[in-house]
Parts: structure tokens; sequence; C-alpha cells
């Protein structure tokens, strides 16, 4: 049998919560399959999953992807073959390797808004490494641009994240719509997040999106956010984790 492995990749606009809940579905996958290959890969260049699941990042893949580049305008241009077996190793190298889970992080270019190569470089990556895991968590950037440019092509079940807010279900129904076109998913739902009014849930809706969980604010998180702790610390019914837990068991992931 092919093995198919479950790749979640995680999308909205910014300030929303994605990270989180991101992390939250690392914590819940660990606790659900302790056996399995989970991977975490934070693809947001505002680099906060690692310290929502207390990993410390030693090398990005940016910082792969500028030695090779590097290594290639030194000398004499290597087969592209031979850089990617490389690059997959190095890969390997630079994952972070917790007790339940695996790392990576994408890194941010030191050019100001130019994430086309690290995208690029990311995809293929994703590519790469999906056959090594049997859950992969993609915490992606803020907006469309990573839909956009078919980063996300092959994920297997793409969760729009949002607040309450007007713009943010507006964000989520384009990237929707966008993903459509662009994306090879199975599954694809929305999380409505930070909801301060309860009253207000059935006024939100998300053209033709499942709205998998609707998850309330958590002062509790928002202090062990501060402290810098992990979501491993975390109470199991944690409004953050019970939203994730209902999220991934309507997808059938749990």
């Amino acid at each position: 049998m092919e093995h198919t492995p479950k790749i979640i990749a995680v999308a909205g606009k910014g300030g929303v919560g994605k990270t989180s809940i991101s992390a939250a579905f690392v914590r819940l996958l660990t606790e659900a399959y302790p056996d399995k290959r989970i991977l975490a890969i934070d693809a947001d260049p505002a680099v906060g999953l690692s310290t929502a699941l207390g990993v410390e990042v030693k090398e990005t893949l940016d910082d792969i992807r500028k030695s090779i580049v590097a290594s290639v305008e030194d000398g004499a241009p290597r087969e592209a073959i031979e850089l990617l077996s490389e690059a997959r190793y190095r890969i390997f190298d630079t994952m972070v390797e917790e007790q339940k889970f695996s790392f990576l992080a994408i890194g941010r270019p030191e050019t100001a808004g130019c994430y086309c190569k690290v995208n690029a470089y990311l995809k293929e990556v994703i590519n790469l490494l999906a056959g090594d895991f049997d859950y992969v968590v993609i915490d992606g950037e803020a907006g469309i641009e990573q839909i956009n440019r078919r980063v996300m092509e092959k994920v297997t079940h793409l969760v729009l994240i949002t607040d309450p807010s007007r713009k943010g279900t507006q964000v989520i129904d384009t990237i929707k719509r966008v993903a459509d076109e662009l994306v090879m998913y199975d599954r694809c739902g929305a999380i409505v997040n930070r909801v301060t009014d309860p009253s207000l849930i059935p006024y939100i809706h998300i053209n033709g999106t499942e709205i998998l969980a609707t998850i309330g604010s958590d002062p509790q998180h928002a202090a062990n956010d501060i402290q810098g702790l992990s979501v491993f610390d975390l109470p199991e019914d944690a409004p953050v984790i019970r939203g994730a837990r209902e999220a991934l068991t309507k997808l059938e992931i749990l």
C-alpha cells in the first residue's frame, strides 16, 4: 500500500491565532499517535511555532538554501540531482528532533518582502519530506501568498483560521477560492478563534466552508504565552486544545 501522509496546512490572516492552533494540532497528534512520525513546519516568517512548541531553532531552511546557492556560485555548478540530495541530507540535519515530533523552520530571508525563493524551496521540501512522515502540520504565513504560489499544492487538509471579524472571514473566503483552483486538498474547514461573544457564532458565515470549531478567548493561554510556556504546558481542557481536538475529529484525523 502506498504511504500517503496527511499534510495539514493552517492558513488565515495575521494575528488570528494560527500558530497556537498549529501547535495544538501537533500536541494532539503526538498524544494520539505516539508511534507515528510527525513533522511540524514553521512556514511563517514571524517564527512563532518554535516558541509555541518549546523548540530551539539553530538553522532554518533559508540558511540551507543560501549555503547551497553559495556553494554553487563558488565552484562549478554541480548536477541539480546532487544538490537536491545534499539539500535533503542537510534538511534532515537541520530538523530539530524532539522526543515526539520533528521540527523545521523556513526562516526569514534578509531581503525585506521577498519570500519567493524560500517559498519555491519550501514547496520542493514539502514534496521531498512528506513521504518520510505520517503527519505534517504546516503553520502558513499570513494571507494568501503561499497558496497563490502553489507552495501548499499537495496538502491533504486545509484548515482556515479566522477571528469573528468580517475582515478575517473575508480573508479566508479569498484563500478558499484560490485554494479551490490551486490546491489538491481532500478536506477543508474553518476554525473561528478568539470568540468573545458566543451569541455571535450563528452569524458567522464562510461561503461553502464547514466551521469545524469555535474557540473562546483564553486568558490562561495568553498568560502561558507571556511566560514562554509551550502548548504542552496547557491543561487538557484549555479552549485552544478543545477546539483543535474538535476540528481534527471532524476532519477524521483523530
